[in-house]
């Protein structure tokens, strides 16, 4: 498992009964996590005095109650700053997990020696754009959510990187990769976190079970021709890392060499000394070593 364990302004404090209790700078929240299945004594006493809980309802969603928060705040990873905004459907801008393969984009990029151009789609906030403009990459970060992009130029600005060589591109991520093919752009990194369902401008209905591998397919066709990595995430419940080392094994590894590693991504929870899985992530290289 890869732990992302760096942060500062970021902590699980503990886990029981669905729920996860969670530090976010100086604020406490509580929120649903589908992955806690125990049911463990809450003797921390900030699981009764939090600053916000996300609550679901039996007929879907859920609000947050007890909400003593400011609109937004901000919290630091590294040499990176995140706003941090309560949103419905229990989510704040920021995966903290991700954490653990921006360490990893830093580390392949600087290592590189050279310029190094990377395409970061459904690529939300922005966590893994800056972690590679910061390294000194060019990036070009698609999504096709207007308020997602503009958060995320939001989140380049708090760290320092407005003037960084970034893209920001608001379209369908298929329809955009297909002309950059078109176009002959070339990418030497790509990072993609697809959503489990959802549904394009014109109606499109995405599935990840069907849509995944042919939509790497087309991916694979903007990468140049000496690739540094290609990253793939995902949050689809019951589908296994090896799926993803499968895939770019599939697709990648005969074109380029190299090979793929995956695994699950994972937060320490401070008060059982437990780690929380969070998603999976494949990752290639041309050293086929994560």
């Amino acid at each position: 498992m890869w732990k992302a364990d760096q942060w500062k302004d970021y902590e699980v404090l503990d886990t029981s009964d669905g729920e996860k209790l969670e530090r976010w700078g100086s604020f406490y929240l509580v929120r649903p996590d589908p992955q806690v299945i125990w049911s463990t004594p809450r003797q921390d006493p900030r699981w009764k005095r939090f600053d916000a809980r996300y609550a679901r309802s039996s007929t879907g969603g859920g609000h947050w109650s007890a909400h003593h928060l400011p609109e937004h705040w901000c919290i630091r990873y590294r040499e990176l700053t995140f706003q941090v905004k309560p949103m419905n459907f229990k989510h704040t801008g920021v995966f903290p997990e991700q954490a653990a393969n921006w360490d990893f984009i830093d580390d392949q990029i600087r290592r590189a020696g050279r310029p190094v151009s990377v395409l970061n789609l459904f690529a939300y906030t922005g966590g893994a754009t800056l972690a590679a403009a910061a390294a000194g990459a060019s990036v070009c970060h698609v999504d096709a959510a207007k308020g997602m992009v503009a958060w995320a130029r939001e989140n380049a600005a708090a760290s320092g990187l407005s003037g960084a060589p970034i893209r920001w591109i608001i379209d369908d991520c298929a329809k955009f990769v297909e002309r950059e093919i078109k176009r002959g752009r070339r990418y030497d990194a790509v990072i993609m976190d697809p959503p489990s369902y959802g549904r394009g401008p014109s109606g499109e209905i995405w599935k990840l079970e069907k849509d995944l591998f042919p939509f790497l397919k087309l991916v694979s066709g903007v990468l140049s021709d000496d690739p540094l990595f290609f990253i793939i995430n995902s949050y689809t419940t019951g589908l296994a890392p090896s799926v993803l080392t499968c895939l770019l094994d599939s697709v990648v590894t005969p074109r380029f060499g190299g090979g793929t590693v995956s695994d699950e991504l994972g937060l320490p929870v401070t008060d059982s000394g437990l780690v929380l899985p969070c998603g999976a992530t494949g990752r290639w290289t041309r050293e086929g070593r994560a």
